[in-house]
């Protein structure tokens, strides 16, 4: 089971022994359920519940701000007169290991304006991204290894 469902479970448990079924009761129920689990995997070693919230959190408001940051930048350089862009492509290497966390990388560089996840190696440990302006190579990799790359590894440790 997940540990939102155990939570799940919590809050149900929690509004059945208190006898008061309303939403409120059950959301506080939620939050016990969570702070309980949390206390636990916490002493275990494990990343908390709401550790892990707040994590995925911060990803998703760092997404949001690269994203409007990129489509600034693009917006700029189309807006010159003269476009002074060197298009390419450059590998990452990947540090992430799961499916799932290369998955979420390659979307989040694709959906961010000037960039564009374009192939991932074989044995997983390159990613090739195509930039609008590749003219600083190291400067992109090292941009998406301490942003996205971090922030990603972040949530699923």
């Amino acid at each position: 089971m997940t540990t939102f469902v155990i939570n799940l479970l919590l809050a149900i448990l929690w509004v059945a022994v208190t006898g008061s079924f309303t939403l409120l009761n059950l959301v506080f129920g939620f939050a016990l359920g969570a702070l309980a689990i949390s206390l636990i995997r916490s002493g275990h070693g494990g990343v908390g519940y709401v550790e892990r919230g707040r994590r995925i959190a911060v990803l998703a408001v760092y997404f949001l701000g690269q994203l409007m940051l990129s489509a600034w930048r693009v917006a700029m350089v189309v807006l010159r007169p003269k476009l002074a862009i060197e298009p390419g492509i450059f590998a990452f290497p990947l540090s992430v290991k799961s499916d799932f966390e290369i998955t979420l990388l390659a979307n989040m560089i694709t959906l961010t304006p000037g960039t564009l996840s374009v192939d991932v190696s074989e044995d997983r440990s390159t990613l090739y991204v195509h930039a609008l302006d590749c003219s600083d190579a190291e400067a992109s990799r090292r941009e998406i290894r301490d942003g996205f790359e971090r922030r990603v590894r972040e949530v699923f440790e």
